[in-house]
C-alpha cells in the first residue's frame, strides 16, 4: 500500500477507524488543573458552540490542555479516530515520514484504543476531565471501511461481519470507485483502495453499536462519521443480498442517550453527493463548499456579503458543521500552503459569528509554516498555538453570548474589504481584510460605549444608528463588540520553543531555546523528569530517551488567573546526510515471477519533496537482474523505493518506509 499511500492519490484515502465493545470505563489518572476557579462560559449544546479539531494529539495531550481549550472559548473537542488500526512502518510517530498520520484511519476492528492516541483508559481519563470544563467530546469515526491490509483485520470484526473477509466487505468491493456520480458504486466499491464494509449487515451493525455505546459510556458527547457519503440512504440502491440500507437508521437511534448526542457526517459535496437527504438521514453533514468560498474570500481580499453568505447546501436545511479548513483540506487538496495563520483566524471570524452552522477549528501542526507542511512532524503532540489567538478566543466567547441572536450580514459603506456581522442589537464582529479602515457606518447595534474584546482598549460608540471611532481599524484585523454576557478572562499563558528550532538532533543532544508569554510559576521536565523552572529566554540541552530516539519537553505554566497552560514539544533523532546529483545506486532485482523487467526508483524526503509521482523514474539495465540509478539533483536525507511501475500490481521493495541512500551500495532484498 505504500505505493498508493506516497502517490498523489491521498485526495481519496479520507480513512477511517475503529473502536471498542467493552462495557464500563475506569479512570486513570487526573490532570492536576481544577476548573473550580473560572466557569468558562462554553455553549450547553454543541451546535452553540465551536469545536477544536485536535487533529492526531493523543488522549493525555487533549486532557492535559483542556484549560487551555475552555480558555479559548471552545465547547467541544474532537479527537482523531479512536479505533483500534494498523500499526503502519513499524509503528512510526511522524505525522508525515517514518509513521503517517491517516493510519488511524486505516481500522483493524472497533474498539477503543491505538498505538497513535492512547488507550481506552486514557480516552475515559480525557472525558472526564472535558466535563470538568463544559468541553464536550467529539469522537471522529470510521464505519464503512476497513486497513487495506486485511490480514491485520481482527477476527471479532470478521466474525460480526458473518465470518470470513467475503462477507465482512461488500460484493462490489473488488472494485474501485470510478464513478462517483453512480450511487451504488459510491456506496459498495473500495474507495482509494479501502475495503468497502458491508454495513447493511446486521450482525455488523450490532457490533458497531457496541462500539459506539462503550465511546458514550466513557464520555464521548458526539460523533464524526467520516466518508458517510460511502454509507448508502434508505432509498439508494444496493446489492442483492437480503439486508437492507438501514444503517442510519440504527445507528442513530439504538445509541445510548441518542437525543442528547452531537452527530454528524462528512459529506463532501460534488457529483451526486445527496447532501439534503443526508442531513435528514444523520441531522447534520459538513459544508465543504462553503469552506472553499470563504478560503476564496479571504485570500482574494474580497468579503462581499454575496460571496460570504451563502452555505451552497442548495434548499437543504442549515444543520452543517463549517469550517474554513479541515484535515482534508489542509492535507489533500493543496490548499495548506495558500491560506496563513492570519488569513486562517480572518475566515474563522466570519463563520463563528454567524447564527447557522457549528463552527469546526483544525488545529494545523506545531510549528508549521508556509514552506513547511508538517512543522514539528510529530503525532500525539498539540497543534499549533493559534488556537489561542485572543482573537479566535474573543469571537468563540461572543459566539456563546449572541445565543438566538438572528444575524445580518453588511459591507459598510460598500467597502468589499470588511465586513459587519451583526446579531441582533447585542453584538457586532467587525472583519477587515485589507488596509485600515476609518470608523463611521451604520450599525444595528444598541447605543452604547463598547470596548473591543480583543485588545481589550479600543472603545467605539454607538449612537443613533451610527458607530464611530477615533481609531481606525487596523488592517487584516478582527474587532468583536458586546457588552451583555461578556466575561473578562485573562488572557492565555503560552510556552514553546524559540522560532526557528530544529526538531531533530543529530548527535548526543541539542539545545534550545524555551519562551513564556502572559504567564508565571513556568516549568520544564525532560522524558519524563522533574519539572524545572524556567524563564523566557532561558536555554535548555534536549537528550534522547530510553529509547535513543525522541526527546521529549514539557512545558507548563500558568496565567495571571491561575489557568494552566501545557506544552508537549518532541525531538526526533535523525541521521543528516547529502546525496549528490550524478550519486549512483544499484539494485539487483529478486529471482521471481513477480518482478517485471521495467524498474523504477522512487526517491522522497520528509517534507514532501519527491523526484516524480509513483512509481519514480525508469532505472538502467546493466546486466541481468542488476539495475542502477544516477540522482538527477541533489538531496538532503533522502529515501529510495523499487519498484517495477506495474499499474495494476506492482511489486516494491521495501514495502514500508523507503531505504537510507547510501552513494554507490548496491541493494538486494532481504
Amino acid at each position: 500500500m505504500f505505493k498508493r499511500i506516497l502517490s498523489c492519490t491521498l485526495s481519496a484515502l479520507l480513512l477511517v477507524g475503529s473502536l471498542s465493545a467493552f462495557a464500563g470505563c475506569s479512570q486513570q489518572g487526573s490532570s492536576e488543573n481544577s476548573a473550580e476557579s473560572v466557569d468558562f462560559k462554553t455553549a450547553d449544546k454543541v451546535a452553540d458552540g465551536a469545536i477544536l479539531q485536535a487533529f492526531c494529539w493523543d488522549f493525555n495531550t487533549i486532557r492535559e490542555s483542556m484549560p487551555d481549550i475552555a480558555a479559548a472559548g471552545f465547547s467541544a473537542v474532537q479527537t482523531s479516530p479512536i479505533n483500534e488500526c494498523l500499526e503502519g512502518e513499524n509503528g512510526g510517530m511522524e505525522l508525515y515520514g517514518n509513521g503517517k498520520w491517516y493510519y488511524h484511519y486505516q481500522p483493524t476492528d472497533f474498539k477503543i484504543g491505538n498505538y497513535q492516541l492512547g488507550t481506552r483508559d486514557e480516552f475515559k481519563a480525557m472525558c472526564d476531565e472535558a466535563e470538568k470544563y463544559g468541553v464536550k467530546v467529539i469522537v471522529d469515526i470510521i464505519a464503512n471501511h476497513t486497513t487495506p491490509e486485511t490480514d491485520k483485520v481482527s477476527e471479532d470484526l470478521i466474525k460480526a461481519g458473518g465470518g470470513s473477509l467475503e462477507t465482512l466487505y461488500h460484493k462490489g468491493n473488488a472494485n474501485d470507485i470510478k464513478d462517483y456520480g453512480n450511487r451504488l458504486e459510491c456506496t459498495t466499491y473500495k474507495m482509494g483502495g479501502l475495503p468497502d464494509i458491508n454495513t447493511e449487515r446486521t450482525s455488523f451493525q450490532d457490533y458497531f453499536l457496541e462500539f459506539i455505546n462503550d465511546c458514550i459510556a466513557c464520555g464521548a458527547d458526539g460523533f464524526r462519521y467520516d466518508t458517510a457519503k460511502h454509507i448508502g440512504l434508505p432509498d439508494d440502491l444496493k446489492e442483492d443480498d437480503g439486508f437492507t440500507n438501514n444503517f442510519w437508521e440504527r445507528a442513530l437511534t439504538e445509541m445510548n442517550n441518542a437525543d442528547n448526542m452531537f452527530v454528524y457526517g462528512e459529506v463532501l459535496q460534488g457529483n451526486n453527493d445527496r447532501i439534503a437527504a443526508y442531513i435528514d438521514a444523520i441531522g447534520r453533514t459538513t459544508s465543504s463548499t462553503y469552506g472553499s468560498k470563504i478560503r476564496s474570500a479571504v485570500t482574494g481580499n474580497m468579503i462581499d456579503t454575496s460571496a460570504v453568505t451563502d452555505y451552497w447546501l442548495g434548499d437543504a436545511p442549515l444543520n452543517m458543521v463549517t469550517w474554513v479548513e479541515s484535515h482534508d483540506n489542509y492535507i489533500n487538496d493543496g490548499t495548506w500552503n495558500q491560506l496563513t495563520n492570519e488569513q486562517v483566524i480572518l475566515g474563522w471570524s466570519i463563520i463563528t459569528a454567524r447564527k447557522d452552522g457549528t463552527p469546526l477549528f483544525f488545529s494545523r501542526p506545531y510549528d508549521c509554516s508556509l514552506t513547511n507542511e508538517w512543522g514539528m512532524n510529530r503525532i500525539g503532540t498539540q497543534g499549533d498555538d493559534m488556537y489561542k489567538d485572543k482573537r479566535v478566543s474573543a469571537v468563540n466567547f461572543f459566539r456563546t453570548a449572541m445565543i438566538g441572536e438572528e444575524e445580518n450580514l453588511v459591507n459598510p459603506n460598500l467597502d468589499s474589504t470588511v465586513l459587519l456581522i451583526e446579531r441582533g442589537e447585542k453584538g457586532l464582529v467587525i472583519v477587515n481584510t485589507s488596509d485600515e479602515a476609518a470608523v463611521d457606518f451604520e450599525t444595528n447595534l444598541a447605543d452604547g460605549t463598547y470596548v473591543d474584546r480583543v485588545d481589550e482598549k479600543t472603545e467605539y460608540v454607538v449612537k443613533n444608528g451610527k458607530i464611530t471611532c477615533e481609531t481606525p481599524i487596523p488592517e487584516n484585523s478582527v474587532v468583536v463588540l458586546y457588552n451583555e454576557g461578556y466575561t473578562n478572562y485573562a488572557e492565555s499563558a503560552n510556552v514553546g520553543v524559540a522560532e526557528g528550532t530544529e526538531f531533530t538532533f543529530d548527535g548526543d543532544s541539542t539545545e534550545v531555546t524555551l519562551t513564556l508569554e502572559n504567564g508565571k510559576n513556568a516549568t520544564y521536565s525532560l522524558n519524563g523528569g522533574k519539572a524545572v523552572s524556567f524563564k523566557n529566554g532561558d536555554k535548555v540541552k534536549v537528550k534522547a530517551g530510553e529509547d535513543g530516539k525522541v526527546g521529549v519537553l514539557e512545558l507548563r505554566a500558568e496565567n495571571e488567573q491561575g489557568i494552566k497552560t501545557y506544552e508537549r514539544v518532541e525531538f526526533t533523532y535523525k541521521k543528516n546526510y547529502e546525496i549528490k546529483k550524478g550519486t549512483k545506486v544499484y539494485f539487483e532485482k529478486p529471482d521471481s515471477d513477480n518482478w517485471g523487467d521495467e524498474l523504477y526508483a522512487y526517491v522522497y524526503d520528509d517534507i514532501g519533496n519527491e523526484n516524480d509521482m509513483w512509481p519514480g523514474l525508469e532505472m538502467t539495465k546493466e546486466s541481468d537482474g542488476k539495475y542502477s540509478y544516477t540522482f538527477e539533483l541533489s538531496w538532503e536525507t533522502p529515501y529510495i523505493i523499487f519498484n517495477d511501475g506495474d499499474a495494476t500490481d506492482s511489486v516494491q521493495y521495501p514495502e514500508g518506509q523507503g531505504l537510507v541512500v547510501e552513494p554507490d551500495k548496491t541493494y538486494t532484498v532481504e
